[in-house]
């Protein structure tokens, strides 16, 4: 299927054909999380441990959160009316704790910051992508439109914990084994530090929450502002 074939037919409304895949997208990616939660709920109620916590959900986490991937693609060439920047800030700090640091690091896989991290998101997306594919449909019920708008104001915040948590936890194993480091001499010339640049991105969360949180709220006050349901 080419870019080209499922573009909007005008600013509002893809082509019939780009609206069927938004739906199925997005009622797999619901599915997706929906398994990944009910996975975490019921390792941890069968007494499991963090030690193999990572292992049960691994490849559920890998599949779903790179194929969020997708949804910059999506922006990108106006399939769906979202900003490309937000929508890749959105997505780029999961995908980069998965590949960046939980598949590099055992400290991280067995961080008490995981499961805040696939609480936050799976609960999140969830309720994200169900109200994205009922939107298509026009049958968004009014409680989802709600829990679209409000639950980041407690699930932003958690998500934001065990992310930095899982980094915090694997900051002694990178650099105990000078992970993705360059040192000088070198023929390249250049030097490079994974433990900085990884402490150095942590602190980027200070300056960038508050403006993904802000847009939330914003987009909170347009859609529930005047207690009436909204298009997306």
């Amino acid at each position: 299927m080419s870019a080209k074939s499922i573009k909007k037919t005008n600013s509002s409304e893809p082509s019939a054909l780009g609206k069927i895949y938004l739906i199925a997208y997005n009622a797999i990616q619901t599915l997706g999380w929906s398994y990944m939660l009910l996975q975490s709920v019921t390792y941890f109620l069968d007494r499991g441990t963090l030690d193999n916590y990572w292992k049960e959900v691994k490849w559920t986490i890998i599949i779903f959160q790179t194929a969020a991937l997708l949804e910059v693609l999506h922006a990108a060439i106006r399939l769906v009316p979202s900003s490309v920047i937000v929508v890749l800030m959105q997505v780029y700090s999961r995908v980069f704790l998965v590949f960046g640091v939980l598949l590099t690091t055992n400290g991280a896989t067995v961080s008490p910051g995981l499961p805040l991290c696939v609480l936050a998101w799976s609960i999140t997306e969830i309720i994200r992508y169900a109200y994205y594919a009922l939107n298509l449909l026009n049958t968004v019920p009014q409680m989802l439109l709600f829990f679209r708008y409000s639950t980041f104001l407690v699930m932003y915040p958690i998500g934001i914990t065990g992310e930095l948590l899982c980094m915090y936890h694997s900051l002694g194993e990178i650099s105990e084994k000078q992970l993705f480091t360059i040192s000088m001499p070198n023929k390249w010339n250049f030097i490079f530090n994974y433990y900085y640049f990884l402490v150095f991105y942590m602190l980027l969360y200070i300056p960038l929450f508050p403006v993904l949180f802000g847009h939330m709220q914003k987009q909170r006050r347009k859609m529930l502002g005047d207690g009436s349901k909204k298009s997306a």
